[in-house]
């Protein structure tokens, strides 16, 4: 039996009906459906219904929280149906993250400014004509928000078909895919088909710069990286040109893009417009496996992920930490990786007397480093942990020392007579957050721009958002925010702590004043004239209250906090020009030239650095990617490192190899394993075991005597010549060696 004949027996009426109705009504035959309450018209009226329950609490979107400064400040609006506080001001798409409901976006971004140009997070509002852009609409008291209806979804699908006309189907060959928004959003949200059948329109690519990979066909004009560059990073390099079907992001004349936070671009465009240009084409996204660590490459110690696969690190990614880093990170934090796997340390070697390495065991090496250590007089042994030391190392390498009988230890970075009497001598008493607060600040002999750039776009957060002022004195250098330039050196300071600079009322009629001194000063032989101006500074200006400290020292190693808490501070000033044994546990900056040369050094680190060429001993260890280790940043949070990838060659973690020698030399330390070590740093400095907490300081600075010293009045230099090479890490990258080439001004 056909179709056909199937199809007319299942529509045929019964003869029956066509013998008493008039065949012509067969044409308007249309379905009725009653219900109940039109069965019992006749009935009783209906009983009121009881109140339906309310609904159960939703989890907010990404664990979003609200503050209200007072109730008053409070209005209640309902998304879906579902009642929901917040603040007056807040936007309609907060208000849906609030009451758990994720609404797409594009060009939205919690830490920019708000353009409502994608269209994309549209949603229907109750009396209003037309949807609504949520993140661009303030929330109302009693707002009735809509965002599952078939309006708010046709509107999402329209909007998503206008972003596809032009999008190139290049998801198999671009290094967004598998972490893409375009393409999450589109499955999620978009139709299952389109109507444009004419040709892409297509943009010329832009060159960036070694870091920043751009396909600007791409681009979908979200507008997140123009307003990243010029709200955050503080560099105009990026604009809008053209017009409508034209219309293009670019940098008008050619230009690299300069700034030292130029790879979050990569993190917040939403498509794979732009991209880390050394990642492309290795690896996606699914075959890596992720390892939260920090940073070390400055003392700010960002929060970070570190994406490895198999033995090899292939990209480093920012996590969001809002107390040090929030969601951004340093180029290069981001991109100084590659350096990871060049130049390293694999096996202990031992100069013969031709003065060539040759590999040997470990027993072997650490036989003659035990002897070398007891053929010298105890005042004779010094050590110098490096900028990328462990608290668990440098406590390590202290112990072993002061066995020997020497307590000439110290830390690079930290100048020959570093005092660490009083821990808020030498940290950022205000934090890292706290320095939103401040309305006044003044550098002292730092440039944070270069020193720790995180720490940098706080300050420029606070001076765009509340205007802060900023005084800088120091060698002229660049600055992303408007600032005033109050001198070169010493005398400025004089001047500003006798009342004699104008910048002086300023000081005076500031609420919360900040001042920042930078940690390059501990390397002059006047340091503690210098710092005891700096306290009366403070002392004049009320920059230390109970309920305010602003006298912060920004310190420019990972090593440095913990090591000033550990107490390695050396005996005598000038213990390395009559060393006969030196340990250098990672030090690669120190001044070799002042070794006398029948002394014996060994030096242990990860990387063929400055330090190998004088050495006599070499002991491989693990760099910060392969151990577990406790940092302390410079406003004193402790945190640790996690091993993301094994070891290269035969190396160890540092304390291992410390441990391993004392034993050797007949010294044995009392651990044997990273919980008995930190035991061991809990009798020192327990706040080191506090991880991710902040301890702050007990005493002010303010306390100490003043200094007797006499003040040299030449000007304060500058600490770091190239950002992007500062240690053994960055110096082995060949990605920071490009960036020094193409991006430092010359």
């Amino acid at each position: 039996m056909g179709l056909g004949s199937l199809a007319s027996r299942v529509l045929r009426p019964s003869s029956r009906l066509l013998a008493s109705r008039n065949p012509r009504i067969l044409l308007h035959f249309r379905p009725i459906v009653s219900t109940t309450e039109l069965h019992n018209a006749d009935a009783s009226p209906a009983q009121p219904q009881a109140d339906p329950a309310p609904p159960p609490p939703r989890t907010p979107v990404g664990g979003a929280r609200v503050h209200f400064s007072s109730p008053e400040d409070a209005i209640e609006v309902f998304v879906d149906g579902y009642p929901v506080k917040v603040p007056k001001g807040m936007t309609v798409l907060q208000a849906c993250e609030i009451a758990g409901v994720d609404i797409p976006r594009f060009c939205y971004h919690s830490r920019l400014s708000i353009a409502g140009n994608c269209r994309m997070c549209l949603v229907e509002v109750e009396k209003s004509p037309k949807p609504v852009a949520s993140c661009a609409m303030p929330a109302l008291p009693g707002m009735k928000i809509k965002t599952d209806t078939p309006l708010a979804k046709k509107a999402r699908e329209g909007v998503m078909e206008f972003l596809l006309m032009n999008h190139p189907l290049d998801c198999p060959i671009c290094d967004q895919g598998g972490e893409c928004d375009l393409q999450d959003q589109s499955m999620a949200f978009g139709s299952d088909r389109g109507r444009f059948t004419d040709v892409k329109r297509s943009v010329v690519d832009k060159n960036l710069g070694p870091l920043v990979k751009t396909v600007m066909t791409r681009c979908i004009q979200c507008t997140r990286c123009v307003r990243f560059a010029t709200e955050v990073a503080g560099v105009q390099d990026l604009g809008m040109l053209g017009r409508g079907s034209g219309e293009e992001i670019g940098t008008y004349v050619e230009k690299l893009m300069t700034s030292e936070l130029s790879g979050n671009v990569i993190d917040i465009c939403p498509v794979g417009a732009l991209t880390s240009k050394p990642f492309a084409f290795k690896a996606r996204n699914w075959e890596l496996k992720g390892t939260e660590t920090i940073d070390v490459t400055d003392a700010v110690g960002s929060n970070i992920r570190i994406d490895s696969r198999g033995p090899e690190v292939m990209r480093i990614v920012p996590r969001l930490n809002e107390d040090i880093n929030e969601e951004w990170i340093s180029d290069k934090t981001r991109f100084c990786y590659d350096g990871l796997k060049r130049q390293r340390l694999n096996d202990p070697m031992i100069r013969g007397a031709d003065g060539r390495f040759k590999a040997v065991s470990w027993r072997d090496a650490l036989a003659i480093v035990a002897e070398a250590a007891h053929q010298v007089k105890p005042e004779e042994i010094v050590g110098i942990a490096g900028k990328l030391s462990d608290a668990e190392s440098m406590i390590a390498l202290k112990d072993l020392l002061n066995r020997l009988g020497s307590n000439n230890v110290w830390c690079e970075g930290n100048g020959p007579q570093p005092n660490a009497d009083l821990r808020s001598g030498y940290m950022m008493n205000t934090g890292i957050a706290g320095l939103e607060k401040a309305d006044v600040f003044l550098l002292i002999g730092t440039q944070p721009r270069v020193e720790a750039a995180m720490v940098n776009a706080r300050i420029r957060k606070t001076v765009r958002a509340t205007h802060a002022k900023v005084g800088y004195v120091g060698p002229s250098t660049e600055f992303n925010y408007d600032h005033e330039h109050l001198g070169t050196g010493p005398q400025a300071l004089i001047d500003i702590a006798e009342g004699r600079h104008p910048f002086c009322s300023i000081l005076k009629n500031a609420k919360n004043p900040a001042i920042i001194v930078g940690a390059g000063l501990f390397e002059r032989k006047d340091n503690d004239a210098i710092f005891s101006v700096v306290e009366t500074i403070a002392k004049l200006n009320n920059v230390v209250r109970p309920d305010w400290n602003g006298y912060n020292v920004l310190l420019l190693n990972a090593s440095q906090a913990a090591a000033l808490d550990l107490g390695l501070v050396p005996e005598t000033v000038n213990s390395i020009e009559s060393a006969k044994f030196l340990y250098l546990m990672g030090a690669d900056d120190v001044d070799l030239e002042k070794v006398p040369k029948d002394a014996f050094v060994v030096y242990q680190g990860h990387h063929g650095d400055r330090g190998v060429y004088r050495a006599n001993v070499i002991l491989p260890a693990a760099a910060f990617s392969e151990k577990e280790g406790t940092y302390e940043n410079t406003e004193g949070c402790a945190q640790q490192t996690l091993p993301a990838v094994p070891t290269v060659g035969d190396a160890r973690d540092d304390w291992k190899i410390v441990r391993a020698l004392s034993e050797v030399a007949g010294l044995q330390l009392p651990y044997d394993s990273l919980g008995a070590i930190r035991s061991r740093i809990k009798t020192v400095a327990p706040n080191l075991l506090q991880v991710d907490e902040r301890e702050p300081a007990t005493f002010s600075a303010t306390i100490k005597p003043e200094s007797t010293q006499k003040m040299d009045m030449a000007d304060f230099g500058s600490t770091i010549e190239n950002f992007y090479m500062t240690d053994a890490i960055t110096r082995a990258s060949k990605i920071m060696a490009q960036c020094s080439a193409l991006l430092i001004k010359k």
